[in-house]
């Protein structure tokens, strides 16, 4: 019920506000999605189920997220000039992001995700970046000024790393506040942790950042503190159905989040980071924000897809109201 009455708070909040502006630098695909009632281990053939394609990409999925919420949302990334690429922009239209520092590369195809569903909601994921290595720093210096009046700036690994280093840096220079979601997991220098506000890895993920392997000697929390003394300002670490474990200088609690029942987990992730940026740019605190980042995360599971299950506000608020009577995990 706790939980209940923070994510509220967060809603009520957010609607009395002007939209957050917020300026994603990442990737788009098109994901390709087949549902099996098991993952295929090693050489193995598994006969599916459905079959559908829908746009992903866990930029243009994180900047669907933050603009299904209501933020004002500007995208920079590379598609193909071919089918896909038309697809995914009318997928940013629809819910109007801003797609002028989009470049449309003719040398490239546009980016593809295959991905594996099971009945349980777990995934296996291969991603033909296309067009997303493509994404260059001239591509960034032309969406500076977009970059200089956000909020936000969030960005993670699915495009070059120096292309994700120049954007943190023009960021910075204009005091915007960083979120780097760091996925797939990249060996990251300490020039760059040190300009990160909010870093966002899985467990696997913060495995790899500190080359250490998550026990009972050596935690979660002890890993993330670790980025801390790196240069990071804070870490989110997301735990998937136990929600999210934040560490700063000051404190390391842990976040839960609401079970539901699970049908694809393949853009929760992306959701999180989105609605954690339209809250964080919304002038929440970060605790208040990963709490609002965790209801979306979870309502995100229960649909299958990547941006088709990316909740509006509305549908947040409507899974949030018919929880009022669920005990949360607290």
């Amino acid at each position: 019920m706790l939980n209940f009455l923070f994510c509220i708070s967060i809603l009520n909040f957010s609607l009395a506000m002007s939209k957050p502006k917020i300026v994603i630098v990442g990737s788009a695909n098109m994901d390709m999605v087949i549902k099996t009632d098991r993952l295929p281990s090693k050489g193995e053939t598994v006969l599916g189920g459905n079959f559908v394609t829908a746009p992903g990409g866990k930029g243009a999925n994180q900047a669907v997220a933050a603009a299904k919420l209501g933020a004002q949302v500007t995208f920079v990334a590379r598609l193909g000039t071919d089918i896909f690429g038309d697809k995914l922009i009318n997928s940013f239209n629809k819910v109007d992001i801003d797609t002028h520092f989009i470049v449309h590369d003719t040398d490239h195809p546009s980016g593809i995700a295959l991905i594996f569903v099971d009945s349980n909601g777990d995934n296996m994921i291969a991603v033909a970046p296309g067009a997303n290595d493509m994404l260059s720093e001239e591509d960034i210096l032309k969406a500076e000024p977009a970059i200089a009046s956000a909020d936000i700036l969030l960005t993670e690994l699915e495009i070059p790393i120096n292309t994700v280093k120049y954007a943190v840096k023009v960021a910075k220079k204009h005091q915007v506040q960083v979120i780097l979601n760091p996925a797939p997991a990249k060996k990251l220098d300490k020039e760059l942790l040190a300009e990160i506000d909010v870093l966002t890895p899985n467990e696997s993920e913060l495995e790899f950042l500190t080359t250490s392997k998550i026990s009972a000697e050596y935690s979660i929390e002890t890993a993330a503190t670790s980025l801390l003394r790196d240069g990071v300002k804070n870490v989110v670490v997301t735990l998937g159905d136990r929600g999210s474990l934040i560490v700063t200088k000051v404190q390391s609690k842990t976040i839960p989040t609401k079970r539901v029942k699970v049908v694809d987990t393949t853009a929760a992730g992306d959701a999180f980071n989105g609605a954690l940026a339209f809250a964080l740019a919304s002038g929440q605190d970060l605790e208040h924000a990963v709490r609002f980042a965790n209801c979306v995360g979870a309502l995100t599971a229960t649909k299958l897809g990547a941006q088709p299950s990316l909740p509006t506000m509305d549908e947040v608020s409507e899974f949030l109201k018919s929880s009022a009577e669920v005990e949360w995990p607290i």
